[in-house]
């Protein structure tokens, strides 16, 4: 185990602690799969030893929805749970985070997590729970996708400035329910509706407004992109990937300064096509699609010129250039002796 602040966490299946009775680490995660598992129905008589070992850098690259996918697959496994689909799974998933951690993520995280296809766009309809797969076009080979680890570290969704700002769509939402016919923000997806919405609240509640303007125009730009990953229109994915990083920034107001700063890094460099925060928002990772000769030039560029701007970071940020690999798979084999 390389978090050995936690050392070795025991407890008997079905005699764990409840949420919010343990301190912040990462076993609250096997505590959390015993508790909802438990809840929702699922018999567990057996349990097993684990290795939480773990070196995906910083914040907002989805280190917990893929470490409680992992242990529910592998409780289920151990005690001989089979059938559950893989929606299922995801759902079980998000309610550890929701239910027992106190995080209120979505499921986007572990659907891509799960679903993910190798060389493939993964395309997720929430409305119709479905999975599609995106060819990545003619010049997928000419990009690379590169995590910029800023050596922040957010505590947590459920500590974050992604609480508050759902709190407040959920607000508007609340409030245009009954006036305007929807369940939530993303229902606004027609200009006349969004321009009534704007001529309503926005005098009175204008931050509110600037949320719904980020999750409006988003949603314009999904499938923008979506229509440029399918024509292989590298530049254009780029070009949206950079909007939406400006609404996070300036509508959404979910990014931080070390995440702004690495994004102010790279944008300059050429062969970067778009840059913008990732995850959560706060602390944790950019992100930036880079013609695949310029990953060179990306990462002089932030070894020049991130540490001067962030020197209490010097010694913490990373580069990492990541591909489009298969989701959560069963690894066999591992440990034994040949």
């Amino acid at each position: 185990c390389n978090f050995p602040q936690d050392g070795v966490v025991q407890f008997r299946l079905g005699e764990g602690a409840g949420p919010g009775q343990v301190r912040d680490s990462w076993a609250r995660f096997p505590l959390g799969i015993d508790y909802v598992l438990r809840r929702e129905g699922y018999s567990l008589k057996t349990g097993f030893d684990a290795v939480l070992f773990g070196n995906i850098p910083g914040g907002g690259m989805s280190r917990s929805a893929s470490l409680a996918l992992n242990l529910i697959i592998t409780a289920f496994e151990v005690n001989n749970v089979e059938g559950v689909e893989p929606f299922r799974i995801v759902d079980l998933a998000q309610l550890v985070e929701n239910d027992y951690i106190g995080s209120p993520c979505g499921k986007l995280d572990q659907i891509m997590i799960m679903f993910a296809r190798d060389g493939m766009g993964t395309h997720y309809n929430p409305q119709q729970r479905t999975i599609d797969y995106v060819p990545l076009g003619a010049d997928a080979g000419d990009f690379r996708i590169v995590s910029l680890d800023t050596g922040t570290v957010r505590p947590g969704l459920e500590k974050s400035t992604y609480k508050l700002r759902r709190e407040e769509c959920e607000r508007l939402a609340a409030m245009a329910a009954e006036p305007f016919g929807i369940e939530n923000l993303a229902a606004v997806r027609e200009a006349k509706l969004y321009a009534k919405l704007v001529a309503t609240y926005a005098q009175e509640f204008p931050e509110l407004c600037r949320r719904l303007k980020y999750i409006y125009e988003s949603q314009q730009r999904f499938y923008q992109m979506l229509d440029a990953w399918k024509k292989g229109d590298i530049q254009q994915v780029g070009r949206i990937f950079r909007a939406d990083g400006i609404g996070l920034r300036d509508d959404y107001q979910i990014s931080g300064p070390e995440l702004e700063t690495m994004c102010d890094i790279v944008r300059s460099v050429p062969g970067v096509l778009g840059e913008r925060m990732l995850g959560g928002g706060d602390k944790g990772a950019s992100g930036a699609i880079v013609r695949a000769g310029a990953v060179d030039a990306v990462k002089a560029a932030v070894d020049q010129g991130y540490p001067l701007s962030r020197p209490d970071f010097a010694d913490r940020y990373a580069v990492h250039v990541c591909k489009v690999v298969d989701g959560i798979v069963r690894l066999d084999g591992l440990g034994r002796k040949p």
